[in-house]
């Protein structure tokens, strides 16, 4: 007899999702988080972009979890008064080469069984967004943006409401294979330490997933987590008003990133980013590197021709938790319950980057079915 029903590790905006999830229909349902509230590394750290599923190769889990997220996220923001707006997106061309580019782009997307994409001429551009330069342009209707802070919080809520326990400051230091499930060892914030034996076991721990994963003995190179650092800056008041929704260059051909972009806010601040940097060591570093002024203003006055290098300063940064080496073609998320591996029961969340936040509560439907076998 175990302690506990089901343990979901990791209360980032995934781990939040499956455990609110969950907790609608089991019992005994815990969720641990290393830091003192949720959210605290990935899910606070990015462009809180409601993402529309453009990119990804067809009948990828990323391709299929975001356009059933978008849906979902809308309807459950509108239900629950999460702030959001569907202010769309523009992805840019300013070169005929790029022009190209957007055609694939338009024509993955198509795969993707997205419906409301319109191609735009210069005049069409300069209709939605007069202060942006671009011979073409992608139009996505249904992109938008979201408080992530005030999401994540409401999934927390539900989780409590739903009889779902969660213990912060609660990092997990050792997980044992038991007869009938897991034994866990958590470390607390005073540095006492228990255990205790849980049916089954999420990972949902983003930057450290794969070392979650190897506590059980998982040692697999292929899910070993890439931490990829993205710079942000933000254009200074007043250039900000001047844009109103997001606006994207082409995309990088292996999707490593999708470029240095325009990201706009629900409080009307505009961000540029984020830029790409694998670092090399799995470590969280945070600086801000103000010597990219440089690069961040050439990329983006391709198709911000109004801005000078003084508009823009250093904002924040984020790391992505990603199992695409750097170099290296698309990956796809791991999600994946692990008795093939002999570990019924354990289940796994790597490589869980953008769109997570997007898909949340796909990717939580999808684990709920791997819990329900």
């Amino acid at each position: 007899m175990n302690d506990v029903n089901i343990t979901i590790i990791g209360a980032g905006v995934v781990g939040l999702a499956t455990a609110r999830k969950i907790s609608g229909t089991y019992d005994n349902v815990f969720l641990l988080e290393k830091h003192n509230t949720f959210g605290q590394e990935t899910s606070s750290r990015n462009s809180e972009v409601i993402h529309a599923g453009i990119y990804y190769p067809e009948n990828s889990l990323k391709a299929r979890l975001c356009t059933e997220g978008k849906n979902l996220l809308y309807n459950y923001c509108e239900k629950n008064n999460i702030p959001h707006r569907r202010c769309g997106k523009l992805i840019v061309a300013t070169t005929p080469e790029e022009s190209d580019i957007i055609e694939g782009v338009r024509l993955t997307a198509m795969n993707n069984r997205l419906t409301d994409l319109v191609m735009l001429d210069k005049d069409e551009i300069a209709e939605l967004e007069p202060s942006v330069f671009a011979i073409k342009a992608l139009w996505s209707p249904s992109t938008g943006i979201i408080d992530s802070h005030s999401l994540m919080k409401q999934y927390e809520t539900d989780t409590i409401n739903n009889g779902g326990q969660i213990a912060y400051n609660s990092e997990v230091s050792s997980i044992k294979r038991t007869l009938e499930g897991y034994e866990l060892t958590v470390k607390e914030a005073d540095g006492k330490n228990y255990s205790f034996t849980s049916r089954f076991v999420i990972n949902s721990a983003g930057l450290t997933s794969d070392l979650i994963a190897g506590m059980v003995g998982i040692r697999d190179e292929s899910i070993k987590i890439w931490y990829c650092k993205g710079e942000y800056f933000r254009i200074i008041p007043p250039k900000n008003r001047l844009l109103n929704r997001l606006v994207y260059p082409v995309p990088h051909p292996r999707l490593e990133h999708i470029g240095v972009h325009v990201t706009v806010d629900l409080a009307g601040g505009v961000k540029l980013g984020p830029d790409v940097k694998y670092l090399d060591s799995n470590i969280q570093d945070y600086r801000l590197t103000p010597s990219k002024q440089e690069a961040f203003f050439s990329s983006a006055r391709k198709f911000l021709p109004f801005l000078e290098f003084d508009d823009i300063a250093p904002e924040m940064a984020g790391i992505r938790p990603k199992l695409q080496k750097p170099g290296e073609a698309f990956r796809d998320y791991y999600i994946m319950e692990e008795s093939g591996r002999g570990l019924p029961g354990f289940i796994n969340l790597i490589g869980m980057e953008s769109p997570a936040l997007t898909s949340s509560l796909a990717i939580a439907d999808y684990v709920f079915k791997l819990v329900a076998i």
